[in-house]
């Protein structure tokens, strides 16, 4: 706390700021994704897909689509992105603060900890490595865009095998259950060194 003309006021500096974008490099890139536009078009084909809609369940129309991108990106919780491999749009991402998600309850978070949520979005580009690939590259790369945060988190249903898979091959570890209102999920910590595992 500081004090201003005598009253005391939160230091700027405690609260963590919205969710950056990862720092990635060739063939890999990541962006904001739009809330119309293409963009809005894609991430609405993509989630009619029964490989996503089976851990997503987020087969919405497109107006609901647009309003929650529009949602996203007018706060300071979760920032929806499009990944690109070669160029070409492979998987739509939320990162997001745990320390404004539902998950901050269920473990000892630290203020920066940032979590993620990813979907592969062809289904012919699934089970070629491609998503443990970008996993890794994604936590390397929010690791490098917020130096205070410690620890990347993810919360995978634990019913689906190959994220599950996925994750451990790009170097998270599970340390625990948690019940959600909507699945029971593993989770995956990928920490920036052993210390920071909880």
């Amino acid at each position: 706390m500081t004090t201003v003309d005598g009253e005391q006021t939160e230091d700027a500096g405690n609260v963590p700021p919205g969710p950056p974008l990862p720092v990635v490099e060739h063939p890999w890139s990541v962006r904001r994704c739009a809330a119309n536009g293409s963009d809005l078009e894609l991430v609405h084909r993509w989630m009619q897909h029964p490989h996503i809609v089976a851990y997503w369940e987020q087969a919405w129309p497109i107006g609901r689509w647009r309003s929650e991108l529009s949602c996203q990106l007018s706060g300071d919780h979760s920032l929806p992105c499009l990944a690109f491999h070669h160029g070409v749009p492979l998987a739509y991402m939320e990162i997001y603060r745990v320390v404004r998600d539902r998950i901050a309850p269920y473990y000892a978070h630290q203020p920066h900890d940032l979590g993620v949520h990813l979907a592969i979005g062809e289904p012919s580009r699934t089970g070629r490595g491609l998503g443990r690939s970008l996993l890794r590259v994604l936590a390397e790369g929010l690791l490098r865009a917020d130096l205070e945060c410690r620890r990347i988190v993810a919360e995978p249903d634990v019913r689906n095998v190959p994220s599950l898979r996925a994750f451990t091959a790009a170097g998270f570890r599970t340390v625990g259950e948690i019940t959600l209102p909507d699945k029971t999920a593993a989770l995956m910590i990928r920490p920036r060194c052993e210390e920071d595992l909880p």
